[in-house]
Parts: C-alpha cells; structure tokens; sequence
C-alpha cells in the first residue's frame, strides 16, 4: 500500500509501470459531470482528443451547452442519479471527472464510478480537509482551486527561477521547477560534489526541450530546467542553489 512516486523519461515509462505491477490504460471515454466553467473548459479542450459526455442538472443550461461544445454529448441530468449513470454508460468510461459545485456530489459520484470499474476519477473539491484524504477514500485525484492558486503564488514569492511548484497530497514535499542562471550555485562543481540537500532530489533536466536523467558525473548549464522533489524543510537551501 505504499504510494511511490517516479519522475521517469517517456522512453521509461513502461518499465515503471511493469515494476509497479500496472498496466497502462488507454484512455478513450471520458464523462464528465458538471457544466461549470472548469467542466465547459475540460470538455472543450479534452473533445480534441477523446469521446466526451458531459452531465448537467441545469436543462436549459444544456442547450447552451450543446451550442458551445459541438463535439462533446451533452446530457440533462443529475450527477448523483446512480441509475442514469449507469444508463449513460459509466462502465464503459474510461475515466470521469466531476467538477460540480458540491465537493461530497463530486466525491461520490467518482466512488460509484470506481465501483462501476472505472479507471480514473477525478474530484473537484472546494472542502481543504478533503485534500488529504485522496489516497484513502478511492478517488484517485482531487483538485483544489485554492491550491492551484497558492502553487502560483508561491511560485512567484519563491526565491531563485521557479518556473513551476506543486504539493504531493499527503505528502510533507514539493515539486519544484527550476531555470539554472549564469551565476547559479549548482554550476560551480558536478552534481556529486555539489552539498545538495540529502532530503531533496534532483528528478531531471530539461536542456534544449530534451529531457536528461541525473546522474552523479552531471555538469548542469545555463538555462537549464531542473525538476526537484524536496521535503518543506530544506527548500531555502535547494533555492540558493538556483539564484
């Protein structure tokens, strides 16, 4: 029951998986519950690619719907109707995202699709002490305005060239997204003999949209972008070496 975290190259990813004892889902059906702004945005961006069914409570809300989202089928219902779910489909999807404007509707309603055998769910959830709880309940992710919001503030307040930061839920670490300067500490010495943070780690760089694995002989260079995996305590330290 332990839950690991790779930072892997794309030519690796199936050998993570098959270490991890998974196998890769292809992703082709997709429901969607909820025409909020997040739901409307979801289907018009995720319609490029996949087959997309949208639920929505509000009927004459769904004919704007089917206006604006031509390639997405768009039904008028209730998210937490577990008949009409079923009737949709929702053993056939590969994956649902509910992102209504009721955190327990959207919890709920990724359960029952988990129990109808559905691959991936994903929760929109306004309730913080929800947050924590994504690795126990069943959902296997739930998002957070307010989190993805704080992520971008504090990428901005972060010292050093943050160019990306997240939190793993549950889990006291960030991720962080870092642009080597010309006068950054990391550049002095290789990566072995640099006084790198012992609980942080660096996960790769990204050199001309190429992406690199880290080992100990690694000269990094300027602009650089490097992804590091580090506990709360020693972010300061990891930022001064990318000032």
């Amino acid at each position: 029951n332990d839950h690991a975290y790779f930072i892997t190259e794309p030519s690796g990813t199936d050998r993570v998986m098959a270490l991890a004892g998974k196998e890769q889902i292809e992703i082709k059906n997709i429901m969607i519950l909820g025409g909020s702004k997040v739901g409307i945005n979801t289907a018009r961006q995720l319609s490029k690619k996949y087959n997309i069914k949208l639920i929505e409570q509000d009927k004459e809300k769904c004919f704007n719907l089917a206006d604006e989202l031509p390639d997405t089928m768009i039904i008028n219902g209730d998210g937490r109707d577990i008949d009409l779910l079923k009737e949709e489909g929702i053993d056939r999807m590969d994956a649902v995202i509910a992102v209504t404007g009721n955190s327990e509707t959207n919890i709920i309603s990724c359960l029952v699709a988990k129990n109808n055998g559905v691959a991936k769910t994903i929760a929109a959830v306004e309730n913080m002490d929800y947050i924590h709880l994504s690795q126990n309940i069943g959902v296997d992710t739930l998002i957070n305005k307010k989190l993805i919001a704080a992520n971008f503030i504090f990428r901005y307040i972060r010292k050093g060239q943050v160019i990306n930061l997240t939190s793993i839920h549950g889990v006291d670490a960030e991720i962080l997204e870092f642009e080597v300067q010309p006068n950054s500490k990391i550049l002095e010495h290789e990566l072995r003999n640099i006084d790198f943070p012992k609980t942080a780690i660096i996960g790769g760089v990204i050199r001309k949209g190429i992406g690199h694995t880290v080992r100990g002989s690694f000269h990094f260079q300027p602009k650089d972008r490097v992804v590091v995996l580090s506990r709360s305590e020693c972010i300061h330290t990891v930022e001064g070496f990318f000032k």
